[in-house]
């Protein structure tokens, strides 16, 4: 999240104001002070200096921020604070703290994290500072949720998100992807039914590297908008599609980007105790093409990745890849790493 210039209170929308007075956030007689954070495409953020006070507050978008008309209901917010708080349960200190909600306004209010000691895993990578150690914790954080929410009548109930998962994973990143691979239509509209159907864990669905804070004591998990009560498949297959699509960002690093992809999946699977690892490897190596190639012809494309070349070369790996899927992560990650070599 890059800073802009700050705002008074004045200048943000006026519930959101009166949201943190009503909330007890800001003192009485102290100053607000609200700056927007950018970097997101689904909600406004601010960072608000309230007094001695700091913290940020969050709201959801109805229209995303992307090329191609993409709405979604704001009530999105809602699963994501639940999501934040039940993984604060489990594991303490990998999310940021709820400070104060406001369902009706689809607002919330978290602990602000300094990027100074908190910085982006998007932009360590970036930087080519590809570090397999942290994402072995990424890949043992994101299991260790998993397994504490599986086969959770509470989270099934809670978190029964169908409706809202479709809407803002599955149609944009599979099956939007199908009219731009007409062979493949079937397989990505059967992957995204499959997939839909499958409800094991609480799955955060955005685990992506803009969205991982490189905290001093490990990974620390934002923007759980898409949570949900399904596959947890989804969220391995979805982090490490990002360690292969990095290889097309900063070449330099491509090892170490192949390094994280083999730490994290490793550190993953080991910790799968609640259905046989090859089962959830399985699905997961099933979704990693078609996620592969949605970010380049789904509705959310990554920003990085502009030159037909290489779009040609994830086209390339991934449709052969979805029209017979792998069994094992390890062949996507081969055949990528084949493809770059060449």
């Amino acid at each position: 999240m890059t800073p802009t210039p700050p705002a008074t209170a004045n200048e943000v929308a006026p519930e959101i104001v009166g949201f943190l007075r009503e909330a007890n956030l800001v003192p009485a007689g102290a100053s607000l002070r609200l700056e927007p954070l950018t970097g997101g495409v689904a909600s406004d953020i601010w960072k608000v200096q309230a007094g001695d006070r700091t913290f940020a507050v969050k709201r959801a978008l109805q229209k995303l921020r992307v090329a191609r008309d993409w709405r979604v209901p704001v009530s999105r917010n809602v699963s994501e604070v639940d999501w934040l708080r039940a993984a604060a349960r489990v594991v303490p200190g990998a999310v940021p703290q709820v400070l104060a909600h406001d369902a009706r306004l689809g607002a919330f209010a978290m602990s602000y994290l300094d990027p100074a000691h908190h910085p982006v895993w998007k932009a360590e990578l970036a930087a080519g500072r590809a570090d397999p150690a942290f994402a072995t914790r990424v890949g043992a954080t994101i299991a260790t949720i998993h397994a504490a929410t599986a086969h959770s009548d509470e989270a099934a109930q809670r978190f029964a998100n169908d409706a809202l998962f479709h809407a803002i994973r599955l149609e944009p990143y599979l099956e939007a992807t199908a009219p731009a691979h007409p062979s493949l239509a079937g397989a990505l509209m059967a992957l995204s039914r499959k997939t839909l159907a499958t409800k094991v864990a609480l799955v955060h669905g955005d685990v992506s590297p803009k969205n991982i804070l490189v905290g001093p004591s490990g990974p620390v998990l934002l923007d759980a908008e898409c949570a949900w009560y399904g596959d947890p498949a989804f969220d391995l297959a979805f982090c490490l599609n990002h360690m292969l699509l990095k290889c097309l960002w900063t070449p330099r690093a491509r090892a170490g980007f192949l390094g994280c992809f083999d730490a994290l999946a490793e550190a993953y699977l080991a910790r799968v105790t609640w259905e046989p690892a090859a089962a959830l490897e399985q699905r997961a190596a099933h979704l990693l093409p078609a996620l592969f190639l949605a970010r380049i012809d789904g509705k959310s494309p990554v920003e990085y990745v502009t030159d037909e070349t290489a779009k040609a070369r994830v086209r390339r790996v991934a449709t052969p890849l979805i029209a017979m899927p792998p069994q094992r992560l390890a062949e996507v990650r081969d055949a990528w790493a084949l493809e770059l070599a060449e």
